[in-house]
Formats: structure tokens, sequence, C-alpha cells
């Protein structure tokens, strides 16, 4: 070897060194960086030794895509599981002490009372006290369910507006990939924010990619409508301020392709987009209407047809705030459970539950007013315990049902669906940490093996360092050869 032909492979391996140190150096500093992938200095031979070629990005698709899936169900789920949360606090804690079941059996509790005793004011002003507390029970979780569908809206909006960003983003990243590609070079900060990008995209909505030539990359939603082709596609939605029972939200729409809302306990929503209208439009919507039903099924109960069963039944304790008619046909009145009240006149003379006659003396049952006169509260009693039909929309309808069952059989469904929701909260979970921890093992930095690699580095500076010595021995000795 001559001493410029080693002059240049030292210098080539100082060269070699600098950026292998610089490569190492950013893959230990990004350790625990889950959207950073490891670099690595691709060393390739020449006339005078090795030179670093390229710095290369790990890379694993399949891992990848099966990270973007398992992140959307996950979130979805999670999602759904946080919302029927919410929807179950209204019911109150482990006891269910705010649920319609709980003020329903207080009513039955009271007006059992109130038979025993017909003659005690006290306990008529109690079952009337029971009665308020029902119909408030029911206009509170109503209005709080509304109150839930509204925030659901609102995180609707948020997420849109998310995802819209999250487009335009990932549109800068591609392009600055395709535009890398080009000139026959790699971007690889803009590989990473790209992949970044795309995990949170998956967040909000199910997506899958597709690699093209440039390595650019398109996206579609699990359901097949073009996310993103060159350039975004628009996701809109209009949002809803204020809900009642009636109000059905707005949809949301991805290249104009309404998104659909989730299904079942272990939903099958992909992103947190599809859960949360899994809320507003099937879970609460559903769940209001087995308000409404319990809320017409308190109507019928305490309807009046008068002593001999021979009148047009009239609303007696229970009205639906409007008028004194009675809906029997066992389907569900919308927002009933918002509008319901105590009848006017029981509350000035709470002796009508015994007496009967709220709408006139056709419907009275104890004419004489006897203190002891008790049929009429054990027929109320019955007829909350009676077979009733109810809209089997709900979810919990049947014909073969009593009100009270009916109640309880609510809070059931909810705490059946909150059920399932949570063990497959768990699952998915579980399956989006296996997932990114195989693609961290793959793709992410291990900082003993970047150690390892240091100590190798350094091995080859001091190489380095000491062929320089030793040329500059062999010149020293040669000057002072020549004199």
């Amino acid at each position: 070897m001559s001493i410029s032909s080693a002059i240049s492979t030292a210098q080539q391996i100082f060269n070699n060194t600098g950026t292998q140190t610089s490569v190492t150096s950013t893959n230990i500093a990004n350790t625990q960086n889950a959207n950073y992938a490891k670099r690595t200095a691709v060393l390739v031979s020449n006339g005078n030794g090795a030179l670093v070629a390229t710095t290369t990005r790990e890379q694993n698709q399949p891992l990848l895509r099966q990270t973007i899936a398992s992140t959307s169900l996950a979130s979805g789920q999670s999602t759904l599981a946080t919302g029927l949360e919410e929807i179950r606090s209204l019911l109150g804690g482990n006891d269910y002490e705010l649920s319609m079941s709980k003020a329903m059996t207080t009513l039955l509790n009271n007006l059992g009372a109130y038979a025993a005793k017909p003659s005690e004011a006290t306990l008529a002003a109690t079952a009337l006290s029971s009665a308020q507390d029902v119909v408030n029970t029911l206009k509170t979780t109503s209005n709080e369910l509304q109150a839930i569908r509204g925030r659901t809206d609102a995180q609707i909006k948020t997420q849109v507006d998310d995802l819209n960003n999250l487009l335009a983003q990932f549109e800068t990243a591609n392009t600055a990939i395709i535009q890398a590609e080009a000139i026959g070079k790699q971007d690889n900060n803009a590989l990473d924010t790209r992949d970044t990008l795309l995990k949170q995209i998956s967040e909000i909505v199910g997506v899958s990619s597709t690699i093209r030539a440039g390595n650019d990359m398109a996206l579609y939603t699990t359901d097949g409508t073009t996310l993103f082709e060159t350039i975004p596609r628009n996701v809109s939605f209009t949002p809803t301020k204020t809900y009642t029972a009636a109000t059905e939200g707005y949809a949301v729409s991805i290249d104009g392709v309404e998104v659909k809302a989730g299904v079942g306990g272990d939903t099958n929503a992909s992103g947190s987009l599809q859960a949360l209208l899994q809320i507003r439009d099937e879970v609460a919507p559903t769940f209001q209407s087995q308000l409404d039903e319990i809320a017409r099924g308190l109507i019928v109960s305490f309807a009046e047809t008068g002593p001999n069963d021979d009148q047009p039944a009239m609303a007696g304790l229970f009205t639906n705030g409007v008028d004194s008619t009675v809906n029997d046909t066992g389907v569900a009145q919308v927002g009933l459970a918002a509008s319901i009240s105590v009848n006017a006149d029981v509350k000035q003379k709470p002796t009508l539950l015994r007496d009967g006659g709220i709408n006139g003396t056709a419907y009275e049952w104890n004419p004489t007013a006897a203190s002891g006169y008790s049929t009429l509260i054990d027929h109320y009693s019955e007829m909350m315990q009676a077979k009733q039909t109810f809209d089997e929309i709900t979810g919990v309808g049947g014909t073969d049902i009593d009100l009270m069952s009916y109640a309880s059989d609510s809070t059931g469904w909810l705490e059946a669906l909150r059920s399932s929701s949570t063990a497959a909260t768990e699952t998915k979970s579980a399956m989006q940490s296996r997932a990114a921890e195989a693609l961290s093992s793959e793709t992410g930095v291990s900082l003993d093996e970047e150690l390892s690699l240091l100590l190798d580095i350094e091995q080859s500076y001091k190489a380095a360092t000491k062929l320089v010595s030793t040329i500059d021995e062999m010149i020293s000795a040669l000057m002072n050869a020549a004199g």
C-alpha cells in the first residue's frame, strides 16, 4: 500500500465512522420514540476499502398494516366503552339507585303501604312523592341522555376536523417522499412522518393503504371509500348543537359516502368515528326509546277506566304533559319520558289515588270517600305488575312482560351491552399492544444493539488513528533519511 492510498483509506474510515456515529446517535436518541424506524448506515466496498453508500430505514409493511388495523379496532371499541360508561353513570352506582327500576320499586312499595292504611294522609303524600320521583328520574335520565348525544356530536365534529387536518399533513409528507424518490433518494424523516400520520388516522377511521409507483401511498377506508389518492378526499359533517329524543344527527361523509355506525357491544366499528356514531345514533336512541316506553307504561298502568272498567281510558296519576289521552297500542311515543308529569289534580288532592275520580264522577271508585277503602290502590299495584305490550324496537319489548320487569330489563340491556364492550375492549387493546410490540421489535431501536455498534465504530476509529499515526512515523522517517 502506498502512502497516498493509506492516507485515502484513513480518510475514508474517518468519514465512515463519522456517518455511522451520527446515525447510531440518532437511533439512540429515539429509543423511546414509537414512531421512529431504525436507521442503518450501509457500507459498500470500493477500491480503497469500504464507504457509506446510503442510510436505510427499517420497514415491515405486513406488521405495519396489522398494527394499523388493530389500532382502528381498539380505538373504536374503547370509544364505545367510554360512551357506555357515561350512559351507565345515569343509573347511579352499583345499586342502580338512580335507575327507573329502583324508583318504580319504591313507588310500588309505597302504594302497598298506603293500601295497608288508606286512611293515613301521610302515606298518601309519600306515595305521591314517590310518583313524582319516578317522573323526575325519567325526565333527568332522558335529558342527560340527550346531553350525552350532544357531547358526542361535538366529539364527532372534533374528530372530523382532526381527520381533515391529518390528511393535509399526510399529503405534505407523501409529496416529500415522492419527490425524493424521483431523484433517487429516500426521505427517511418523511417516511416516519407518513407512517405516524397513518397510525393517527387509523385511530379515527379504519384505513387500508396501497403503495404505488414512486413510493406514492393511497388510502382507503375499510369500507372501500377513497380517503387519500394524490390529494385528500373531503370529510364533511354538520354539527347539531341541541338534542331532543326526536333529533336525528347529521351523517359524516367521506368523499360523498356516508360513514356507517358501529354495531353491537363487541362493536365492528373501525376507528372512533364509527363508535361515536353508534353511541349517538344507535345506543342512546334505543335507551331513550326504553325510557319512553316506561313512561307510556306508567300512564297505561295508572289510567282511569271507571270502577266497572266501562269508561274510555283517561290519564290518571301520570299524564303525557299535554292532554289526558292514553296510548295503549304498544307503540313507543318519541320523547314521552321528557314530557310525562304527575297529574296536577292529584298533587292538590292525594286521596284521589284512593278514591278515583280524577277525570270526573264517572271514574270514582270510592264516591263516599270511605277512609278504609284500598281497592283502587291495590288495583294500581296490580296494573304495574300486569302484562302489557311494549314496542319491540326498544330491544327489550314484547307482548308478555309487565312494567316492573320491563324497567329491570332495560337496565339489564344496558349492562349486558356495557359488559360485552368492556370484555371486547380488553381483547382488542391486547391485540393492538401485541401488534405494536411486534412492529417495534422489527423496526424500532434496540439500545443494546446500538451501544454494541458504537463499540465497533470506536474500534474502526482507533484503527484509522493508528494508521494515521503509522503514516506520520513513516513520513518522518523518510524526511529524516533524506536529510
